[in-house]
């Protein structure tokens, strides 16, 4: 009898896309931060991806020392992985991005493989009272806003982690970015396998349609063939469907009060552990077993978590 598939589930813990004034259950101060990572962990999810919020407005941060006050207590209470972002927020220049991910040497950092318009401020139609100075305008210029991620940006993180151990969370928002992952793949900057987190639903990147979802996974069967494991994330409302369109496919998925608030149509989770409680059932229904830490260390190749800077 053939053994059960792994499902390797993510789990983005806040993210840098939603405001706190958007949900009270966002996590922001280093102890919500760890106690929702540990939570999520518990639940079923073998990563969490990790941003860093200044504790007393929320507003998204990248200081190495935000994320030194959360990491320690993350790894004495729970066997997860750790992804640290090297996303942070697009208003961010590059250098200031990569510093968490560079001193804390993670055993994953997720890594964006192109430029693009990052567009927020539709869910200024959603939201209309906030508590920070910073939020609404946060939002709002985001009309004019240009995540960048140069293939200089991108040499330049990979080279600068890739002495550390640190493997990627390759984000994937649009079918050129699978290309320019190629394009480093093919020149030994990257190494086998990949980790390709496709990304659905995010204004300015590839929609969920699921013929958006086949032509990616269609993509990178045919550039990557057996050198990686394929993940998604679907924006909003679309994170459910998209995932457990990818666990049909043979994929793996992420879920997330990063990437969505809700719980249902019209309710708010109240913790990324209720997301990943979600899915894990998905998981479940179709036959298959959500992988343990170890194990996605196994199928990702990872370094261990004793080799980690904090």
């Amino acid at each position: 009898m053939a053994s059960t598939r792994k499902v390797i589930v993510t789990c983005a813990v806040t993210g840098a896309i939603h405001t706190p004034s958007m949900s009270p259950h966002l996590p922001v101060t280093a102890r919500q931060i760890a106690d929702e990572a540990v939570a999520a962990a518990d639940a079923g999810a073998a990563i969490v991806h990790l941003h860093a919020r200044l504790p007393h407005n929320g507003r998204p941060s990248q200081d190495p020392a935000l994320f030194r006050e959360f990491l320690p207590s993350i790894k004495e209470r729970s066997g997860v992985v750790v992804n640290i972002t090297t996303g942070g927020a697009p208003t961010m220049a590059v250098e200031e991005r990569l510093q968490p991910a560079l001193q804390l040497e993670p055993e994953v950092a997720s890594l964006n493989m192109g430029s693009m318009n990052f567009g927020l401020f539709p869910m200024l139609d959603r939201h209309k009272e906030f508590k920070y100075d910073w939020e609404e305008p946060y939002l709002r210029n985001s009309d004019e806003l240009i995540f960048r991620n140069t293939f200089r940006d991108i040499r330049h993180i990979l080279e600068s982690c890739g002495g550390n151990g640190t493997r990627f969370e390759i984000e994937c928002y649009d079918i050129g970015h699978l290309y320019t992952a190629a394009h480093f793949l093919e020149r030994g900057i990257l190494e086998p396998p990949l980790f390709i987190q496709s990304v659905f639903g995010l204004l300015g990147g590839i929609g969920p349609h699921p013929e958006d979802v086949l032509q990616m996974r269609r993509t990178a069967d045919r550039l990557f063939g057996k050198d990686y494991v394929w993940s998604v994330l679907g924006a909003g409302r679309n994170q459910m469907p998209i995932a457990a369109m990818s666990l049909a496919m043979g994929g793996n998925a992420r879920v997330g009060l990063e990437d969505s608030l809700w719980d249902g149509p019209g309710t708010l989770a109240r913790s990324n552990a209720d997301q990943v409680r979600r899915i894990v059932d998905i998981v479940r229904a179709l036959s298959l077993e959500p992988a343990t830490p170890d194990e996605a260390r196994e199928l990702l190749r990872l370094k261990g978590r004793g080799e980690v800077a904090f």
